[in-house]
């Protein structure tokens, strides 16, 4: 079974788009809930390469970008793919 894992804030209408895609595919998944965290654009960015926006979704400990990477991973059926992966 994969890992997901995603890092979001509570706010952020594109954490909740991901989160609605990753929860109709049926995957489990870990949130990491970063609302409270006032450094938690320095910890993504050390975990990222750079990247400091929410969602950041990670798939086996990879990451994979944000809500949009994770929606064109579907619309190209890649997702399934990757998800499919043991």
């Amino acid at each position: 079974m994969v890992k997901v894992k995603i890092y979001t804030t509570s706010y952020c209408p594109y954490c909740k788009r991901a989160k609605a895609l990753l929860d109709k595919k049926g995957v489990i998944y870990e949130e990491i809930d970063l609302t409270d965290n006032s450094n938690f654009r320095e910890e993504l960015s050390s975990l990222t390469g750079g990247k400091q926006t929410v969602p950041q979704i990670f798939i086996n400990d990879e990451s994979i970008g944000g809500c949009t990477d994770l929606e064109n991973l579907n619309s190209s059926g890649k997702l399934d793919e990757i998800l499919s992966q043991q």
